[in-house]
């Protein structure tokens, strides 16, 4: 997750006052992010999990878990793992929201989610961009029986939302 990723957090913790946040990240990136939350007036609803998500306890019971840019970093299989443990921590009816780049089935286009798939080859060892019909594959075999995509303009991200049944 980048420090631009935890603005997703302070902005929902703005528009939504009985909201917790749970900010997972290294230690440095949370130091920023618990900085921008004071600043921000909510750090008093802002609570820092620090390590490697792939093996931090997620705890239970949350309502949703936004994953900003951060399924480009992994494989399917790792994806499909870590989304996994975002469902057993999602209360019943609880969602996912998943924002990344998400190319057309043919990869190439739109240009910028096909080019930065080419970043993610060259600068991963596994990472990749995924395709509507990847994330789908990979939010069904977590436990996801569906999710919705919605395109977020001006940026060329797209938000991926499942619910936990």
């Amino acid at each position: 997750m980048s420090l631009q990723d935890m603005e997703f957090g302070i902005a929902i913790a703005q528009q939504n006052r009985r909201a917790t946040i749970v900010a997972l990240d290294w230690p440095p990136v949370l130091a920023v992010a618990e900085e921008n939350a004071r600043r921000f007036g909510v750090s008093h609803r802002y609570r820092l999990l620090p390590g490697d998500a792939l093996v931090a306890d997620l705890g239970a019971g949350f309502d949703a878990v936004v994953m900003p840019n951060v399924m480009h970093l992994w494989d399917r299989p790792t994806n499909i793992r870590f989304l996994k443990k975002v469902h057993d921590a999602l209360a019943p009816k609880g969602r996912v929201i998943i924002v990344e780049f998400v190319p057309n089935d043919d990869r190439v286009s739109p240009a910028v989610p096909a080019l930065f798939a080419l970043n993610m080859l060259a600068n991963t060892t596994a990472g990749d961009v995924y395709t509507i019909s990847e994330h789908r594959t990979m939010l069904s075999e977590a436990g996801f029986p569906d999710c919705q995509f919605q395109p977020l303009p001006p940026t060329v991200h797209t938000a991926v939302i499942a619910i936990k049944p």
